[in-house]
C-alpha cells in the first residue's frame, strides 16, 4: 500500500518561526560549501529514531507492529533529481512534526546561532549539536517532503509536512500504512549529481559508518554503458555498533567519526578507550536500610535512576556523589557502555 494524501482542502500551512527562517537562509547561502554534511545529518536523525522507538518498545513491544527489524533506506532517482532517505523508527504525530520541524521550542535554533564563529567549517559541525540537522537539507534541495506515522498510530494518521525553505510549510493529513518517516530532497540546479549511486555510497561510508543500524540501497550493475538499479538490496555501512565490534577490527579513523558523531565535535579526541563491559543493577539503584555483617548501621544509597537501555545493558543515569572523573561522557554509554570515545577535560569530583 503507498501512501496517500487527503483533499487539500485538509491542507494547513503554517510559518516558520523568525529564527528557523534566519537559520534556512544562513543553510541556503552561508554553508552550501559544506554540502555533504545534509546526508550525515539525515541518516543520524533515522538513526535516533530507531533507537528511541527500541527503547519505548521495551515496554510496549506492539510498538514494532510485527517488524522488529530496524533499518534506514537512501535511495534517489536521477530522472525526478530526488534522495530519499527512509525509516522504520518511531516517526512522528502531527503535533510532534510541528514542533519538530517548525518551531525553536524543539530545534534549537537559538542555541545554534549563539555558538555561531564566522567559519565555515565548524559552524557546519554544529548543525548536529543543536538538533537543527533536518535544515541542512536545504543546502542541497529546493523542496523538502515529509512523510511520516507514528508508531502505534493506525495508518489514517499519517502526516505530510512539505516546505520550499521560503518562509512557511504546509502540513497534511496522510493515508501510511509503514510507520516511520521518509524524507524526500528535490534537488536544487546544480545538485544533480548527488543523485547517484556511486556518490550517496561514498558520502555514507564517509560518515555514517559506524551507525548501528543497515543502511540499505538498491545493488547496481553496469549495463549499456551505465550503472542500473536492480530489485536486490545490499547494506552499505558496516551495519554495525562500533562498540559491539572486536577493537582490532576499528580504525583510529572510524574512532574518531564516531567521537564526532556522538560528542557533536569537530575537533578529534585528545584520547580513545575501548573497553568491554557488561553491567546489570539489578536493586534499581538502591540498597535497602539494615545492619550490616560487622554491625555498622546501612543507609539507602543515593537513587540513581537507572533504566533499561535498548542495547541490552542496565545503565545509571546518574554518576554516584564519589565518582571521580577527568573525561567528559559523550553519549556511547546510553548505546549500552561497550565503547567510549571521550576528549580529556578538567580533573572534577561529583
Amino acid at each position: 500500500m503507498t501512501d496517500t494524501a487527503t483533499s487539500t482542502t485538509a491542507r494547513e500551512t503554517h510559518g516558520f518561526q523568525a529564527e528557523v527562517r534566519q537559520l534556512l537562509d544562513l543553510m541556503i547561502h552561508s554553508l552550501y560549501s559544506n554540502r555533504e554534511i545534509f546526508l550525515r545529518e539525515l541518516i543520524s536523525n533515522a538513526s535516533d529514531a530507531c533507537d528511541k522507538l527500541r527503547f519505548e518498545a521495551l515496554g510496549n513491544p506492539a510498538l514494532f507492529e510485527n517488524d522488529a527489524a530496524l533499518a534506514i533506506r537512501v535511495d534517489y532517482d536521477t530522472d525526478a533529481r530526488t534522495i530519499a532517505v527512509s525509516d522504520n523508527g518511531i516517526g512522528m504525530n502531527r503535533d510532534e512534526v510541528i514542533a519538530n520541524l517548525g518551531t525553536i521550542a524543539k530545534s534549537g535554533t537559538r542555541e545554534f546561532f549563539a555558538k555561531l564563529t564566522g567559519d565555515q567549517q565548524k559552524d557546519t559541525h554544529l548543525i548536529g549539536q543543536f538538533g537543527v540537522g533536518f535544515y541542512s537539507s536545504f543546502i542541497v534541495a529546493d523542496r523538502v517532503t515529509v512523510r511520516t506515522r507514528r508508531a502505534g498510530d493506525p495508518p489514517a494518521a499519517g502526516v505530510q509536512w512539505e516546505s520550499d525553505g521560503g518562509g512557511a510549510f504546509d502540513i497534511a493529513p496522510l493515508e501510511r500504512a509503514a510507520r516511520g518517516t521518509e524524507i524526500t530532497l528535490h534537488l536544487r540546479e546544480g545538485q544533480e549529481d548527488l543523485a547517484s549511486g556511486t556518490k550517496l555510497r561514498s558520502i555514507i561510508r564517509k560518515y555514517s559508518d559506524h551507525i548501528a543500524q543497515p543502511i540499505r540501497m538498491k545493488k547496481e550493475e553496469w549495463k549499456d554503458g551505465a550503472q542500473h538499479k536492480t530489485d536486490e538490496d545490499e547494506t552499505v555501512n558496516q551495519a554495525s555498533a562500533l562498540w559491539a565490534r572486536p577493537k582490532s577490527e576499528i580504525t583510529d579513523e572510524q574512532y574518531r567519526e564516531f567521537y564526532k558523531h556522538v560528542g557533536h565535535d569537530f575537533d578529534d579526541p585528545l584520547a580513545w578507550v575501548h573497553a568491554r563491559v557488561d553491567y546489570r543493577d539489578t536493586t534499581g539503584g538502591h540498597e535497602p536500610p539494615g545492619t550490616g555483617s560487622n554491625g555498622a548501621r546501612r543507609f539507602p544509597r543515593r537513587p540513581t535512576s537507572s533504566a533499561p537501555t535498548p542495547r541490552r545493558c542496565w545503565m545509571p543515569r546518574r554518576r554516584s556523589p564519589s565518582y571521580s572523573s577527568s573525561m567528559r561522557r559523550p553519549s556511547a554509554f546510553r548505546h549500552g557502555g561497550r565503547a567510549l570515545a571521550c576528549r580529556v577535560t578538567t580533573r572534577h569530583r561529583w
